[in-house]
Formats: C-alpha cells, structure tokens, sequence
C-alpha cells in the first residue's frame, strides 16, 4: 500500500511540475513577444527619423546647380542635399526628370522633395511648401555678341518684335511671358531645357533666352558667339519644394540646413562650383 501511495504522490509531483513549467514557458514567450514589438516599433520609428532613402527630384541640365559629369549628376544642388541627408542619417537618391514634373511629382508623394535651382514665388507656393533659402540667382539675358539687344527694356518695348526662348515653367519663362502679356503667345518659345533654348538662339532662331545667371554663364562658355547682358532682369532666391502634407520632412530638413549654413557648409559648396564656372 505504502509503495502504490508513494507511486501516486511522484506521479502527482511530476505532474505538477510539467504544468509549472509550461505555464513558466507560456509566459516568457509572451514577454519576449512584447518585448521584441516594442523594440521594433522603436526602431521603426527611429528609421523614419534619421533612417531610409531621400529622394531628390531635379532637372539635371542647370549648371553649376546640377549637371552631368559622366553618368553622374552633380552640382551645387546635389552637394547640398548630399550634405542635409548626412544630417538626418539618410541616403541620398536623386532622380532626373523634366524641369516641369517636378513639383507634380513631389505633390504626389512620388518624391520626397524637389531641388533644381528652384525660385521661391507665389505662384509656385499656392502648390508645394518651400524650405529655408539656401542660395540667391539673378535671372539674366542671353543674346548673341552682334545683337542689337542692351537690355531687358529692348525686349519689352512698345512694338519690339524680338522672340525670347525660355526653359519651360522657370522663372524665367514665368516673369517675361507676364511682362510680355498678350504679345508673349507669339514671342515667347518654351524649351524643355535650357540647353535647347541657347542651341536655337545660336542658331537664329531666336533672339534672346532669359535664364538664371549661373546656368547662362555655363551656356555662354560653351556656344560661341554669345553674350550675356550686364544689365540683371530678377533677383531671386533659390529653396527646395516639398509637399504640403508633409511638413515633418520640411522641418528636419530646415534644421539641417540652418546647421549647414552656419558651419559654413552651404556656402563652400557654392564657392566650390561658381568660382570655377
């Protein structure tokens, strides 16, 4: 009797021990369960911090601001975004398309920002939210060495008949198609890039582009035969776009950027690229 008694009772503690020892199991898995989705949910929004990819959208045909060197866009304004993603502890990825898909693009939330020697105006802001300037252009005027064009005046006087080329949705084509007013329809051709537009004023086509001054004094080194006027057309300054909704992306890239260009940052890699043009 004793022994079956004995029997039962190591049977009744090993049972016992196997239920303790699950319940044990059950619960540090659901522990490390919590513990594990707390971590990833603090990484996850540490990447959408200082982690991922920030896409830049340009139109790579604006030199010094962004060109092609080989396969590789470079420039002023790629060095900066280089410079803001480092801050933010982001990879920079940078996209080419057409001057005038780019602040559709970044509405849509196809791009994360848009960076193309991009001037700040009203019309523009009724579309996309605008960083910090980081940098000031002139729009400038460029005519061939014979032209009887001295100045912007020339072109908007009272029964002038010079055609102006411009880069499609620029400010350039925006200020001289509105001083131009109901003659602009049949003076003013719009290019998809500012190569296109020096390209037909060399060859007759026109008789004048209008464009920003750094790109002009690119354009100019390169075609023979052309000038740029001393006289200035529009002072502007120059910002990155971004979507409306999106103004946690524009404040840490506003911060970034205020560090930048107060360590000097933002203005050597200006000097960097002007004082070789």
């Amino acid at each position: 009797m004793k022994k079956i008694l004995a029997i039962v009772l190591a049977v009744a503690m090993i049972a016992s021990v196997a239920v303790l020892a699950g319940c044990g199991k059950s619960g540090d898995t659901k522990a490390t369960e919590a513990a594990s989705k707390a971590t990833a949910e603090q990484a996850a929004t540490a990447d959408q911090k200082t982690g991922g990819t920030l896409t830049m959208a340009t139109n790579a045909y604006f030199a010094p601001y962004e060109y092609y060197e080989g396969e590789e866009i470079v420039g002023i304004d790629v060095d900066v975004a280089k410079a803001i993603a480092d801050k933010l502890g982001m990879e920079l990825k940078v996209v080419d398309i057409e001057f005038d898909s780019i602040i559709t693009g970044v509405q849509t939330g196809k791009y994360d920002m848009g960076m193309a020697g991009m001037t700040v105006n009203e019309e523009r802001k009724q579309s996309v939210d605008f960083s910090d300037s980081y940098a000031t252009g002139i729009q400038s005027v460029i005519v061939k060495e014979d032209s009887p064009i001295t100045s912007v005046d020339d072109i908007l006087a009272e029964g002038a008949t010079y055609k102006v080329g411009v880069q499609l949705s620029t400010t350039g084509d925006i200020y001289i198609t509105d001083d131009l007013g109901d003659a602009a329809a049949e003076r003013v051709t719009e290019f998809q890039t500012g190569n296109d537009a020096v390209a037909a004023l060399a060859s007759g086509k026109i008789d004048a582009v209008v464009i920003d001054n750094e790109p002009a004094k690119s354009y100019v080194a390169a075609t023979a035969g052309l000038k740029i006027l001393d006289t200035k057309y529009v002072e502007e300054d120059y910002a990155i776009c971004f979507a409306k909704d999106n103004t946690e992306l524009k404040d840490k890239v506003n911060g970034a950027l205020k560090e930048l260009i107060a360590d000097g940052t933002v203005q050597s890699i200006i000097d960097k690229y002007i004082s070789a043009k």
